[in-house]
């Protein structure tokens, strides 16, 4: 098994179409690349730690490559507003790939120059790629959040749209 460390916006849309993708075995919602150690939600939304909201996504390699995980991930967020995902507004949503080595890195730039090559986004991909630093678990209340939350407001108005998307454009390699 492999893992891969990913920032687009709010955790819990990136969760919520990860899990549903085949070869992956779990989609964990956390924080990364701050300066505080074990912050808290409210400590992260604040803006004061430096971190991202992340997933950590565990996946097996034999079923899906690294370079088509980063693919999802370029189609399922807006890559290029700077710390900004729709109304979520902040360093805490900055598009964000965090590399734990240097093949890592290489396909990560090559994913991203693929997808701006494509012109799949009208303006310039602004992801940061950077090395892995700390992982930290989200609280428990913000695990499987759209699974738990399907008619909350947010999760109606922003992750089913992101979901379908996901769910149409990927069909064919979606678990069953």
């Amino acid at each position: 098994m492999a893992q891969a460390v990913l920032g687009g916006g709010c955790f819990w849309c990136l969760e919520a179409v990860y899990k549903d993708l085949r070869g992956v075995s779990e989609v964990m919602s956390g924080y990364a690349g701050g300066h505080a150690a074990n912050p808290s939600y409210e400590r992260v939304c604040s803006g004061t730690t430096g971190h991202a909201e992340v997933v950590r996504i565990t996946y097996d390699p034999d079923m899906l490559s690294y370079t088509d995980l980063l693919r999802v991930f370029f189609t399922i967020h807006d890559p290029t507003t700077l710390n900004r995902q729709g109304g979520d507004v902040g360093t805490q949503y900055r598009s964000v790939i965090f590399v734990a080595n240097d093949e890592e890195r290489r396909m990560a730039e090559a994913a991203r120059a693929e997808i701006e090559a494509a012109a799949v986004w009208d303006g310039d991909i602004v992801t940061e790629i950077t090395d892995l630093p700390a992982f930290y678990p989200a609280e428990p209340e913000h695990h499987d959040y759209y699974a738990k939350h399907p008619g909350a407001g947010y999760c109606r108005v922003v992750i089913a749209p992101k979901v379908a998307k996901f769910r149409k454009q990927f069909a064919a390699r979606l678990t069953a």
